[in-house]
């Protein structure tokens, strides 16, 4: 094969891959929501920052209503709800569900409890049991510590024991992590977290004495559990960096890594 012939095809090849390069370059997705879904959502941003060389992904941690409210102004591409969208929101959006999270019930770790019923922990929070000892615990006040309000994990955790506008929290702090800090700070206190965000700071009780994992949220034994959704504009078509993210974040590929995460992935 002769000189001009070589160099026709190695000019042909740099011309693809630059091509190629450019166009994984112009990949690029906003996300904003859910604090909860910070290790899941942050995790398939690297992976598709590797998958395509060049691709831009940001997340913004806010909260599950302000991404929600973010999706539907356009402030971000995809926003992100730890709670299903409601029927108002479903006029306007998408609300297109990744994963399920287990709602963990977190206590410290210096508290005996370890096992508490749905209807116990539904009493805690309304202030109908106010001392741990009525549960066979310390004679100590009940700390109750919970979510802001707008929060998903709120949301899902007052859905599932019934407790919606009836809790008497202590504090409403605004992150899962912010939670499991004060509940490792107190030994009166008591929290719940995303199964996701899970830390050996705080002691997790079994409900209804299943624990919380990834098999016992799939096959629904543990229930306390919420859904990972993914929200776009209804009738509006994605950029294509965000259509490959969103599409990525389905792909066989991505199954390992939201597994890796502590949740567990749902089929589209």
């Amino acid at each position: 094969m002769n000189k001009n012939v070589l160099g026709l095809i190695a000019a042909a090849c740099f011309a693809t891959c630059s091509a190629s390069a450019a166009f994984a370059a112009d990949y690029s997705v906003s996300t904003d929501g859910s604090t909860s879904m910070e290790k899941t959502i942050g995790s398939l941003g690297e992976a598709f920052m590797e998958k395509y060389d060049g691709a831009a992904f940001t997340y913004n941690p806010t909260g599950s209503g302000s991404g929600i409210a973010a999706a539907k102004e356009g402030r971000c591409d995809i926003g992100l709800s730890s709670r299903a969208l409601t029927a108002e929101e479903e006029q306007t959006l998408d609300g297109t569900t990744l994963a399920l999270d287990g709602i963990v019930i977190v206590v410290n770790p210096q508290n005996p409890i370890s096992d508490l019923s749905v209807q116990q922990i539904a009493d805690l929070y309304t202030g109908k049991i106010a001392n741990w000892k009525d549960l066979g615990g310390a004679d100590a006040p009940v700390v109750l510590i919970g979510r802001e309000a707008g929060s998903g994990t709120r949301d899902g955790f007052e859905t599932v024991t019934n407790t919606k506008d009836q809790c008497k929290y202590r504090q409403e702090l605004t992150a899962t992590g912010d939670v499991i800090t004060t509940v490792s700070q107190n030994p009166n206190a008591i929290g719940y977290a995303s199964l996701a965000a899970l830390s050996d700071k705080v002691k997790a009780v079994t409900v209804d004495g299943v624990t919380a994992s990834e098999p016992t949220v799939q096959d629904g034994t543990y229930k306390v559990q919420r859904p990972f959704v993914l929200v776009t504009r209804k009738g509006e078509k994605l950029s294509e960096g965000a259509q490959a993210f969103f599409d990525f974040c389905f792909s066989d590929e991505a199954k390992p890594i939201i597994i890796q995460s502590g949740v567990v992935p749902v089929a589209k």
